[in-house]
């Protein structure tokens, strides 16, 4: 299966169990690889053979923003959910979604959730 890959996608949305990451929001960083045949693009050349990548990244911005979740969970889902509902040549979707200034006393990264979904899991 071939990949398309989107790295270190930056949102700034308001996701988060305290009042205050709904009220303020904060950066989230996304990397989302679509899985799809994409032998009929590589042999034609042609856009509407693939994924577009820049339409995909528009969906995953909207997806970020349009809702407020208590956890990165559900908002990675509703990511993978998009992806798999508006793209009909996506087999699977890997959605890492990474929030690295989560309200945690410790020094760290990042936290992240990574979820893997499919069109046979459906």
């Amino acid at each position: 299966m071939d990949r398309i890959a989107i790295k270190d996608l930056r949102i700034y949305a308001y996701h988060g169990v305290r009042d205050f990451e709904k009220e303020r929001g904060q950066l989230f960083i996304l990397d989302v690889d679509i899985f799809a045949d994409l032998s009929e693009a590589c042999r034609t050349d042609n856009l509407e053979a693939t994924i577009n990548y820049s339409q995909a990244t528009q969906s995953i911005k909207r997806v970020m923003t349009e809702n407020r979740y208590d956890l990165i969970e559900a908002a990675a889902q509703a990511v993978a959910d998009c992806i798999l509902a508006e793209f009909s040549l996506a087999k699977s979707v890997r959605v890492c979604l990474k929030k690295p200034n989560a309200p945690i006393a410790a020094d760290f990264g990042y936290v992240a959730v990574d979820i893997t979904r499919s069109r046979e899991s459906e």
